[in-house]
């Protein structure tokens, strides 16, 4: 047996030790004495009033879930923000080639110098064309955000007091 086997070997056994023997030991040691009041469900130290089966709007949930979607959506415009903001100052053709070696290695994520020692330089025509396709990436990228916003706020799921059509009479009435 290698070392390597050995070593995942006695790794495996010493953490089922170390996990399975303080419970044997609880389930031995301890005293079994269940009452009523222990056996009663509480939350957070507090006794329960009512069923704990309560059903909740689910607007509740809608809303929390459409927040958290373009939450998430708008956390991604920052790095992009940073990318393309040293792309178009990369597209400058004025800039002096030490802050253009800087600018490249920050956008390929290189260790500083690294551009400058191979010669490799992002130039402002290709700076421009990244910059051009960074944009458009953005535009589509907010554009389904768009879409997806268009529908939610369509089928009414931002507004918390819904109004809902009884089929007999065909007049609208307020959701209870």
């Amino acid at each position: 047996m290698s070392d390597l086997v050995f070593h995942m070997v006695l790794f495996t056994i010493a953490g089922t030790v170390l996990v399975m023997a303080p419970l044997l030991i609880g389930r031995l040691v301890r005293p079994n004495l269940p009452t009523d009041e222990k056996d009663a469900v509480y939350e957070c130290g507090e006794p329960t009033i009512g069923s704990s089966f309560i059903q909740w709007d689910l607007r509740f949930y809608t809303i929390a879930l459409l927040f958290i979607v373009f939450d998430v959506e708008v956390a991604f415009f920052f790095p992009w923000a940073t990318l393309y903001g040293g792309t178009m100052q990369l597209a400058d053709s004025q800039l002096d080639d030490a802050s253009r070696f800087d600018l490249t290695d920050k956008l390929l994520n290189q260790v500083p110098g690294t551009s400058a020692a191979s010669g490799e330089v992002i130039a402002s025509g290709e700076a421009v064309q990244l910059g051009l396709l960074a944009f458009s990436d953005i535009l589509v990228f907010f554009g389904v955000l768009l879409v997806g916003f268009a529908y939610v706020w369509k089928r009414g799921d931002l507004e918390w007091v819904r109004a809902a059509i009884n089929t007999s009479s065909q007049r609208i009435v307020p959701d209870p």
